[in-house]
């Protein structure tokens, strides 16, 4: 049976409208991909300084211990699983939860706490029963320091108390506008500050660090500076998300803009099918009609 061709250009003209606004999505979320990228490139100097200025500080003070620093046997885990707060990114977070839910695994619930940045992530713990000990939500496109100094806060605070022994960020690493790669990264403890302070045997360090003089106390510069430096590295993660995050929902728009055009295309054939088949009728009509009246 034909099809209407009324009704093939109202889909035409519906999916028409829909490719209007995918595209217009496409382009909104190419802008705000620039931005965070932008953003990531100025963090990165701050982060290589921030290191290298600890690394500096802990090889002078070898002796000064920090709870950051320090390895215990693991009890309990803490994840920081970063998500959007919106859809429309394509498998952006469904492959974050898949990753995660590997790496939990079959583990009892009470061996591990959950630190979820992103709506969608928030709520699709709270639904499958996982705990949840902090959130945020609602992050700019392109979020500031402050955006997510409270969390970072909460979290690195949390791991100083021994509340978990370890932290990993499960998130997607932007690799290129085109890839975003599920990680899962460890990174309390500051495991590689260790590895400065101490020399293997027989070995000697390949680059002199700086000797420093500490006011009031070594004890006292570390406590500020470990702290501030772990939240850093929860605000650069975060930042790598957002990137993946636009670049993931530019590529599902893009795709659903070219899928539309597609539709389009097909649509456009069906009606001038349609067309030629009531072109088609009307002429045999008319033949007949003229047949039968002679």
């Amino acid at each position: 049976m034909a099809e209407n061709p009324r009704e093939i250009r109202r889909r035409i003209k519906s999916v028409r409208s829909t490719a209007q606004i995918t595209k217009a999505l496409e382009m909104v979320a190419a802008a705000k991909l620039r931005r965070v990228q932008s953003a990531v490139a100025n963090a990165r100097p701050y982060l290589a300084k921030m290191q290298d200025m600890l690394e500096g500080v802990a090889a002078s003070a070898r002796f000064v211990k920090h709870p950051l620093l320090v390895s215990r046997p693991v009890k309990r885990t803490g994840y920081l699983v970063i998500t959007s707060d919106t859809g429309r990114a394509g498998p952006y977070n469904a492959q974050i939860f898949r990753r995660a839910l590997q790496e939990f695994g079959h583990r009892d619930k009470s061996t591990y706490s959950i630190f979820a940045v992103g709506r969608k992530g928030r709520d699709f713990f709270r639904k499958t029963g996982y705990p949840i000990d902090g959130e945020i939500t609602g992050l700019p496109d392109s979020p500031e320091y402050r955006s997510i100094a409270s969390l970072a806060e909460k979290v690195v605070h949390a791991y100083a108390e021994g509340r978990f022994d370890e932290l990993y960020f499960i998130y997607n690493e932007f690799i290129n506008p085109v890839t975003q790669r599920p990680i899962v990264k460890k990174v309390l403890p500051l495991t590689n500050l260790h590895a400065i302070q101490e020399t293997s045997p027989g070995k000697m360090p390949t680059q002199k660090k700086p000797q420093y003089l500490f006011e009031p106390d070594e004890q006292e510069v570390l406590s500020k500076l470990l702290p501030r430096y772990a939240e850093t590295l929860v605000y650069q993660a975060v930042l790598d998300a957002k990137a993946s995050e636009h670049a993931a929902r530019m590529a599902a728009m893009k795709n659903a803009t070219d899928n539309a055009k597609e539709m389009i295309e097909q649509l456009t054939l069906s009606l001038n099918r349609a067309r030629q088949a009531a072109i088609t009728t009307q002429i045999v009509e008319v033949v007949s009609g003229a047949q039968a009246l002679e």
